[in-house]
């Protein structure tokens, strides 16, 4: 079994649609009513019309990025809220949130 896809609902779906396909990158692979898809290496992104829910420990999409820092320095220019990258030896991460608050982290693990 492997991952798929990740499932986001969303009331703001150009906003998200515009984080995941410009900041970040990703190429959307789909666009249908209240259903967009992008891919992600091996898996997807999918954004789903309705509430979002991310709660009080929603799940984190992480992304894998060779050099944390200069990635992290492109995509801020690019608008992404992203924190400071943390060292951990060979760990680089730094994490961030899209526009409904869903957390995500860029690492090179």
């Amino acid at each position: 079994m492997k991952l798929a896809r990740i499932i986001l609902f969303t009331a703001q779906m150009e906003a998200m649609t515009a984080f995941y396909r410009d900041v970040l990158g990703l190429k959307q692979v789909t666009n249908e009513k209240g259903w967009r898809e992008f891919a992600a290496g091996a898996s997807r992104v999918a954004l789903h019309s309705g509430p979002p829910s991310p709660g009080r420990k929603g799940p984190k999409i992480v992304f894998h990025a060779k050099d944390v820092a200069a990635t992290r320095a492109k995509l801020v220019a690019r608008g992404a809220r992203l924190g400071k990258v943390h060292q951990f030896e060979s760990l680089a991460m730094c994490d961030g949130k899209d526009p409904d608050g869903n957390p995500i982290q860029l690492s090179n693990r």
